[in-house]
């Protein structure tokens, strides 16, 4: 075959759809709240995460470098739900960006369904994007508002080449099914949606592809009270229902929404991960002071909420661009000791239960035999 008809059927070749995945049908490994196994092998696993960013501006803005994520690891399993929870400026987005591959880290390593996600050349990264997905926090800025939902939800089988024109178009029937829209809707423009079904439309979109992995960027924040539990039931019923369970990194501030969605939780401070372990435990009994923070903090009517607090824990935190030596929560801690104004606590396992990571020097005791204040409302800043 002379050159120029071997370049022509190679670009046929690439140029042709491939096959859509099945949207429905239990698949194996999968993983639901009551705690069935996960697969032997995490779909996620990253190590020791370092990024940080150039101040433009200000006093900062001769080339200060501010640290945004300091040594994360995580861990993700096929079909599980892990949540990133903390305050604003925790480090949890920029965390969630690194996992994507949008923003390269400084150090560290990310391993994603076994490939070294940090390794991959720019082609062979755009065809594995495919296997991930992402709901973002306001659907109405998040939806172009220009395109028809059949654009917006066929979009990545297009940009992926997934599927013949009538595959693609049956897709986004099945996916709009799926979230509970009808198929008069498919000509229509977000503008003529309410905010909980233009989530929907986010949310079919991000599924568009079958990923393996969906982030979802504080998804219901932006919507109304009424609407939150509609949105989240149908993100478990889609995670239990399509025939590879997709996993979920789930990244909020409300903590009755991650106990609800998330089997397992880790709790971000300035950067870092300070507690990591099953979501209900961890907010049962908290070992990490400042979790007991946070959980002293949700209203007096949350659902699973801990004793009434203010609406942020007490004090501000410290500047990301200038840390405070040693463990950055010190100065806001009831209990802090000499140690841990002087040394980082690394984040390890408890003796007791390995399945939950804390890091301090001082953890707390499981609920009944604290040796620190429980009531943290009382905390001067």
């Amino acid at each position: 075959m002379r050159g120029g008809a071997a370049l022509a059927l190679a670009a046929r070749r690439a140029a042709r759809p491939r096959r859509l995945l099945p949207l429905a049908g239990r698949g194996e490994g999968a993983v639901t709240r009551g705690g069935a196994p996960e697969a032997a092998r995490p779909l996620l696993v990253a190590e020791g995460l370092e990024k940080s960013f150039v101040a433009r501006g200000g006093l900062l803005g001769s080339g200060a470098r501010v640290p945004a994520v300091r040594g994360v690891s995580l861990s993700i399993g096929r079909g599980q739900t892990v949540a990133l929870v903390g305050e604003s400026g925790s480090g949890k987005t920029t965390t969630a960006r690194l996992l994507l591959r949008l923003v390269r880290p400084d150090g560290g390593r990310i391993e994603f369904d076994g490939v070294d996600w940090l390794a991959l050349p720019p082609r062979e990264l755009n065809r594995m994007r495919r296997q991930l997905g992402v709901v973002f926090q306001d659907p109405a800025t998040s939806l172009n508002p220009r395109m028809s939902v059949e654009a917006i939800v066929g979009e990545p089988l297009a940009i992926h080449r997934l599927g013949s024109r009538a595959e693609r178009r049956r897709r986004v029937r099945e996916l709009l099914e799926a979230v509970g829209l009808p198929e008069s809707c498919l000509g229509k423009r977000p503008s003529e949606f309410s905010g909980g079904q233009r989530q929907r439309i986010g949310i079919a979109r991000a599924l568009a592809t079958a990923p393996k992995l969906v982030v979802l960027d504080e998804p219901v924040s932006a919507l109304d009270v009424s609407v939150r539990a509609q949105v989240l039931n149908l993100l478990l019923d889609l995670q239990r229902a399509a025939a590879e369970a997709p996993a979920y990194l789930f990244i909020g501030h409300d903590l009755a929404v991650v106990r609800q969605i998330a089997d397992r939780t880790a709790v971000m401070y300035l950067g870092r991960v300070v507690e990591e372990g099953p979501t209900l435990p961890l907010f049962a009994s908290p070992l990490h002071p400042y979790t007991a923070l946070l959980r002293a903090s949700e209203p007096r009517d949350a659902p699973g909420a801990g004793r009434p607090g203010p609406a942020v824990p007490a004090g501000e935190p410290p500047s990301p661009s200038a840390p405070p030596p040693g463990c950055a929560f010190h100065p806001r801690c009831p209990a802090a000791t000499a140690e841990c104004r002087a040394s980082t606590p690394p984040l390890l396992p408890r003796e007791e239960d390995p399945e939950r990571l804390v890091a301090c020097f001082h953890p707390l005791l499981p609920e009944g035999g604290s040796p620190r204040p429980k009531n943290f409302s009382a905390v001067p800043p």
